[in-house]
């Protein structure tokens, strides 16, 4: 893996003093985004809670509860050798708009609150940002009815400033773009989540919490009244858990004696970068209108805010739930999804759309007529492969897979079973909402 420098720190739990040690850091970048290394030195093993997991949502928990308790004794645990190694640094950096979700839900309240609160996030604290904008395409006269129905949506959830285009109006905001109708989603935004990620975890420290990481969660064993969580780094003792491990949250959870209704089930999307020469095509963000049916949102092109161009990413079975290469596999992970009926019954539902999806990670020529409906312009020859990046999905055992963000308190464990996109985005109010519920669920004011 890249990246195999890190940064040694002792991070104070009772003590007012911190003290920072740059041990070494030949930094690199990951697939899809950037993360720094950290590793600490832990003079106290008991905390009061540990989270597992230093993705965006379990840094963004802990920011919070560390500014919330100041008193709390927190340590985040992290398998890995830095933050936001995973889903939080494998992406296409866009902030959400919240077109997309279901009015109501939890996903559309926190993640329109959480676009506006993340552009104010990076503005604050000079994280590079840019509210580009984007449109959705419809291409054929079938798809104008959802499109229309995006809009209605789009508006129920309180978006502001979507507008409906007729064809010279989307070629007013993207002259080269296909299509019949469009719609304009003006606050759409795009930036770095793991530069927004060390940012959380430097608030994190500054805030008395510690990080370590190089530990992995190998069991959790309940006592009375608390948690030894065992890991390859020692051996740590709990008043409360909060599992935010993403693609292992299912796994985690069953280590701490829960049977959750899901299985996370692991979708690579793999992506082509745009050739400098033909930058100029994109002017902020295109997408398809989405098949309502199916949790992912199709082929598209995002600028990216380090400069350039993504072209994808399509949606296949990844058969390692960290495997971004498609030659990545796991057994564990494969027979542990084959096993499961959820997965039958989803593949049994899904199996057209999916064996599209398939040909076209091995059918370059495919990928890019799928890219064509949106920019005709575009040819095999300005695409090169780039990463990809790979999305936890709970499914359950009906087959059906579960659409909005999902957390379950038990006793003196919460866990954070179902964040897919627009996590990254949502994830301030997601750090908030998962504080509250570990308010009330662990009574911490009552108790710290």
């Amino acid at each position: 893996m890249p990246g195999r420098g890190f940064l040694l720190f002792t991070y104070p739990c009772a003590c007012p003093v911190v003290c920072a040690y740059l041990v070494s850091g030949r930094l690199g970048p990951t697939e899809r985004g950037r993360g720094r290394p950290h590793h600490i030195h832990m003079p106290d093993q008991r905390f009061d809670i540990v989270v597992i997991g230093a993705g965006i949502v379990g840094l963004s928990t802990a920011m919070h509860l560390t500014a919330s308790f100041p008193r709390l004794k927190l340590l985040v645990l992290e398998k890995e050798s830095r933050v936001a190694a995973h889903q939080s640094g494998h992406n296409s950096g866009v902030i959400h708009s919240g077109i997309y979700y279901k009015p109501g839900s939890m996903k559309a309240r926190l993640c329109v609150e959480g676009a506006a609160a993340m552009v104010e996030f990076c503005r604050q604290h000079g994280i590079a940002h840019e509210v580009c904008g984007k449109v959705i395409v419809a291409t054929s006269d079938d798809e104008i009815p959802r499109l229309q129905a995006l809009f209605e949506r789009g508006r129920a959830n309180g978006i502001p400033g979507l507008r409906m285009l007729d064809g010279d109006a989307l070629r007013e905001i993207e002259p080269h773009c296909g299509g019949i109708r469009g719609l304009h989603v003006p606050g759409t935004g795009i930036t770095d989540y793991a530069a927004v990620s060390e940012k959380y975890a430097e608030l994190i420290a500054a805030q008395g919490g510690t990080i370590a990481t190089n530990a992995e969660v190998t069991k959790l064993i309940q006592r009375a009244g608390e948690c030894a969580v065992e890991t390859t780094r020692g051996s740590f003792v709990t008043r409360y858990v909060i599992n935010c491990a993403g693609l292992q949250s299912d796994r985690v959870s069953r280590m701490a004696g829960q049977e959750p209704e899901v299985l996370i089930v692991p979708f690579r999307g793999e992506y082509y970068d745009l050739v400098p020469a033909k930058h100029y095509l994109v002017r902020g963000l295109i997408y398809p209108v989405p098949d309502p049916q199916f949790p992912f949102l199709g082929v598209h092109f995002t600028r990216r805010i380090q400069g350039g161009v993504d072209a994808g990413p399509n949606a296949v079975l990844a058969f390692k739930r960290e495997g971004y290469r498609r030659t990545d596999f796991s057994l564990a992970d494969t027979l542990a999804a084959f096993a499961y009926p959820g997965f039958w019954r989803m593949a049994a539902k899904h199996w057209r759309h999916g064996a599209g999806e398939v040909y076209r990670s091995f059918s370059k020529p495919a990928f890019v007529r799928a890219l064509q409906r949106l920019l005709p312009e575009i040819t095999g020859a300005d695409l090169v492969a780039d990463g990809s990046g790979v999305r936890a999905q709970a499914l359950r055992r009906d087959g059906s897979m579960v659409d909005d963000f999902q957390f379950v308190a038990s006793g003196n464990q919460l866990h954070v079973y179902n964040v897919p996109s627009p996590a990254a985005t949502a994830s301030l109010p997601i750090g908030r909402t998962i504080l509250q519920m570990a308010q009330k669920s662990f009574g911490l004011e009552s108790r710290l």
